[in-house]
């Protein structure tokens, strides 16, 4: 049978590493085009190579949950994964299956990173320091983006929308090498596939620059911005009937939960969240109107249209799991009546 018969399914799940799981993926050869996730076969891997099995007891299954075109390669598709137990159970590293689904809500992620070089951010010099922050941020230009950098947004926004996703915007960002992407996405474990299949797409794509992509929130100490991954949340009661009521009471059960929310929102935040930066303090809970410095940001077309629409939470960071994000945004959306 020739290749144009044969199709290449990219299984990518997450693996058992902490404080945050890195991506892994591997080939399946098929003979028949998916048409959706269901056409895709349960698959296993070696869970002892992972952190997720010991090696005298080292299988765990693959479960294919979202299915997306992959137009990098002839024939092509992405195959995320929900990582089982060799019983059919929900292998403990799969945060996913702890997602209480929330069809209403409406999630844009805002996910920053750092494109790295040799050890150092994209345009370092290998002593010092570049130029300081000012110039980079939207920037144009040689000097202040480079253009490997541009020529790997620019494939990735492609990549991205050919498979489906839907990302909605980037940027250079304020540090020399750091770039943002923005997605959007309807229903909370759908906004999670969404972002790490588009995670995925960054750094199978930076390989064959070799470019890696750093997700550390803080990988540079000093006069630098750290990276975010603002989470942007609106659902059915706050945009379509509000009132400062129910927005006041949201924002008491942030503050109530504040603690819960940072254990999920990435690793080594108190590098990022120092009140400096567009950032509050990790210890404290604020909000304001079009503060980049409180830990959410209401904007101003919430307050015009009577508490009601989106607003954003900017404690998430940029190696954060979208899924233990949103797994405490519904929890805590649910607990407020």
């Amino acid at each position: 049978m020739s290749s144009e018969n044969k199709f290449k399914l990219e299984y990518i799940w997450l693996d058992g590493y902490l404080p945050e799981p890195n991506l892994r993926s591997k080939t399946k050869i098929v003979d028949k085009a998916p048409t959706s996730v269901s056409d895709s076969p349960m698959w296993g891997f070696d869970g002892s190579s992972t952190q997720q099995a010991e090696g005298r007891s080292s299988d765990c299954l693959l479960k294919p949950v979202s299915l997306y075109p992959d137009s990098t390669r002839k024939n092509g598709f992405l195959v995320l994964c929900e990582v089982l137990l060799p019983n059919g159970e929900p292998h403990p590293s799969n945060y996913r299956a702890m997602v209480e689904e929330m069809p209403d809500l409406w999630i844009g992620f805002e996910q920053e990173y750092f494109f790295y070089e040799n050890g150092r951010p994209l345009g370092f010099p290998e002593e010092g320091y570049p130029a300081p922050q000012g110039p980079y941020y939207t920037g144009v230009g040689y000097k202040n983006v480079g253009d490997i950098a541009r020529q790997i947004v620019e494939e990735h926004i492609d990549i991205a929308l050919d498979a489906g996703i839907n990302l909605e915007g980037i940027n250079s960002e304020v540090a020399k090498g750091q770039w943002e992407f923005q997605i959007f996405a309807k229903g909370a474990k759908k906004a999670g596939d969404d972002m790490w299949v588009a995670r995925y797409m960054m750094s199978r794509l930076a390989e064959k620059y070799g470019i890696d992509i750093e997700f550390h929130c803080k990988p540079i100490r000093g006069d630098w911005n750290g990276s975010g991954m603002h989470t942007n949340f609106s659902f059915d009661k706050l945009r379509n009937e509000g009132g400062k009521e129910y927005f006041e009471k949201l924002m008491a059960a942030f503050d109530k939960y504040r603690d819960e929310h940072i254990a999920a929102y990435g690793p080594d935040n108190h590098l990022r969240l120092t009140g400096l930066h567009e950032t509050q303090s990790i210890d404290k809970f604020s909000y304001g109107v079009a503060d980049r410095g409180a830990s959410i940001r209401i904007p101003h077309s919430f307050v015009n249209s009577g508490y009601k629409g989106y607003l954003e939470d900017r404690r998430p960071n940029s190696q954060a799991d979208p899924y233990k994000i949103l797994s405490r945004l519904v929890k805590t959306i649910k607990s407020v009546s």
